[in-house]
């Protein structure tokens, strides 16, 4: 090979290692803005958790065997996430689909439970609009859930774009931007399960 050419190879790697730095960088970005997002929707909810309008409180309504199982089910598909990562460095195209449909699943699992326990409060008269507490309640929480759904849809995506063309640069990219994704809804939901359950439970 040319050194013409080698060169030209170098130019076109140091290309696509910036252009996958920049969307990385770029998706940092909008991770600080969902950091807005929710720290306003933590600031609403501190405002109002005391605002039951004679209702139910947290400590009535809230079941934290139930929401356990939920936080071990999504702080779990963060590990396993990471291991869906280490297995993108090393280059393992289906340890790396392996470890994303066991996320993936994970992650399922606590969106399945969120819904049931939004279904019973709603049947049980405790939805959204029965006090200001609950609405926060349900602002809070549901806006962290509706991030997990899109994080498993884009994670189905994922799973069939590694499947059909491999461990690519732009694919590798693509799951490393997931995986912040994912790490930062576990983080959220750690400050969720903190302030909202395990305060409101006391």
């Amino acid at each position: 090979m040319s050194s013409e050419a080698i060169h030209a190879q170098d130019a076109h790697d140091h290309g696509h290692h910036d252009a996958g730095a920049l969307k990385v960088f770029g998706f940092w970005i909008y991770i600080m803005t969902d950091c807005i997002l929710f720290a306003t929707l933590f600031a609403a909810y501190a405002v109002l958790y005391s605002h039951t309008a004679g209702g139910p409180s947290g400590k009535d309504i809230f079941e934290l065997p139930f929401v356990l199982v939920e936080t071990f089910l999504l702080l779990i598909s963060s590990f396993t996430s990471g291991l869906s990562m280490l297995a993108v460095h090393a280059g393992k195209k289906s340890q790396t689909i392996g470890w994303l449909i066991v996320t993936a699943l994970l992650g399922a699992g606590f969106v399945g439970m969120e819904i049931y326990e939004f279904h019973h409060l709603i049947l049980e008269g405790e939805g959204p609009q029965r006090s200001a507490f609950l609405s926060a309640f349900f602002s809070l929480v549901g806006t962290h859930g509706l991030h997990v759904s899109f994080g498993l849809l884009w994670m189905i995506v994922m799973i069939f774009q590694v499947a059909r063309n491999g461990l690519t640069d732009v694919n590798n990219v693509r799951l490393q931007c997931l995986s912040l994704f994912w790490h930062f809804l576990d983080i959220v939901w750690i400050c969720v399960f903190t302030a909202v359950y395990l305060m409101g439970a006391l």
